[in-house]
């Protein structure tokens, strides 16, 4: 019977520890997608890092990470289309990952 509890408690470790990754590989995804996305308008520092930030709380206002892309667009409006933002949010999550990992 301890054996049962235990690797049940070990499942609930492990999912818990990739909820917690998967969030911070996209809220560090997003921060990565609004500094492009800030360079594509002309901004540099704070005020891109500031930039970074709405991006970052914009995936708090629902449900999914749909709003990022929205918010993204709609400031990027005439200057990317869907495809380059979408491609780049892909892209951007690997990297995103893979610096996670390497901490």
């Amino acid at each position: 019977m301890d054996s049962f509890k235990d690797r049940e408690k070990a499942f609930e470790n492990k999912f818990a520890h990739d909820e917690e990754m998967q969030f911070k590989a996209f809220a560090r995804r997003n921060r990565l997608i609004g500094l492009w996305a800030a360079a594509e308008l002309g901004k540099t520092g704070a005020e891109a890092e500031a930039y970074a930030m709405e991006v970052v709380y914009a995936d708090f206002q629902e449900v999914g990470h749909e709003e990022v892309y929205r918010k993204i667009a709609a400031d990027l409006a005439g200057k990317a289309d869907e495809t380059t933002i979408r491609s780049k949010m892909d892209e951007l999550l690997g990297m995103a990952k893979a610096q996670i990992l390497e901490e």
